[in-house]
């Protein structure tokens, strides 16, 4: 594995993200935000959080696995959320939570978490853009 995650001593050791990611490899992988559409450009979740949390996560996954990784090769994840209030925090857990599942990897990567105004299209709630190192 070219990623290994971290709570150092000296930090908070949060569950549902890592301090920090050690990444040795020789090639990375820099990927545009991934919002909650399918491969044919269709709305995903529309007014689901967690939902469209899951099929980002999902669209993560396909495009680290079309550069030969899979998403434990991601180093680090930048979530842009239109609302970041306390009710919706749990929803961003749980729509991770989910595409792990399915994916099969541990999502506690870690993460920068942004409120934004909007997003590109007035459905999106979430936007996920992350950085993958490959060997």
């Amino acid at each position: 594995m070219t990623v290994e995650l971290r709570n150092p001593d000296g930090l908070p050791k949060p569950e549902i993200y890592r301090q920090s990611a050690i990444a040795t490899g020789s090639r990375f992988v820099f990927l545009a935000g991934q919002v909650a559409r399918d491969a044919d450009g269709n709305p995903v979740g529309t007014g689901d959080l967690a939902a469209q949390v899951e099929q980002a996560y999902l669209n993560v996954a396909t495009a680290v696995a079309d550069a030969g990784g899979t998403f434990d090769d991601v180093a680090k994840l930048t979530i842009y959320l239109v609302d970041c209030s306390p009710e919706n925090l749990p929803l961003l857990g749980e729509g991770a939570g989910r595409a792990a599942a399915k994916l099969g990897v541990d999502p506690t990567k870690p993460v920068t978490v942004l409120q934004v105004a909007a997003l590109a299209e007035p459905d999106l709630l979430v936007e996920v853009e992350a950085i993958a190192v490959l060997d």
